[in-house]
């Protein structure tokens, strides 16, 4: 199935890895049910959250294990504090529901972080754009293609 993500993965040259799992809504965390269904270390699967400052929207990136900092993902970007979307706000600024947001190819992009740890990775899988499928990609090639700032901003 194509998804916005791909178009925009394969528009831009990027080299990536498709991967697909068994996936469902009943799952309440999308991220490491990804990891255990495709046998990866959770330190190499990240997940997506939209965050806000007033109509200023932030994609984070980080590994599913993980919690963010507030303070430091908005120290990161330069804003004052920032909280995350709730559900259907994620889905009406990216155009991925819940589970399925791809920091790539979304509908409005904003600024986007990757936590740090991400390049210590080869490789790191991120959503797809749809439940049960992901991509991997050199951590240095997703900075590239969204402009990430990389920051700390898992708390410790």
């Amino acid at each position: 199935m194509k998804t916005p993500a791909l178009d925009f993965l394969v528009k831009n040259k990027a080299d990536f890895k498709q991967y697909s799992y068994e996936s469902s809504s009943d799952h309440h965390d999308f991220g490491k049910h990804a990891a255990l269904a495709l046998g990866m270390p959770e330190a190499k699967v990240f997940k997506t959250i939209i965050l806000h400052h007033d109509k200023t929207y932030v994609t984070c990136i980080v590994p599913v294990s993980g919690r963010i900092s507030m303070k430091a993902a908005a120290r990161a970007v330069k804003l004052k504090d920032l909280e995350t979307v709730d559900p259907a706000t994620a889905q009406r600024v990216t155009g991925y529901v819940v589970g399925g947001i791809s920091p790539f190819g979304q509908k409005r992009r904003g600024l986007t972080i990757l936590d740090s740890s991400a390049l210590e990775q080869e490789e790191i899988l991120v959503s797809a754009g749809q439940r049960g499928m992901s991509v991997g990609l050199k951590p240095q090639d997703l900075v590239n293609l969204l402009n990430a700032t990389v920051a700390d901003v898992v708390e410790k």
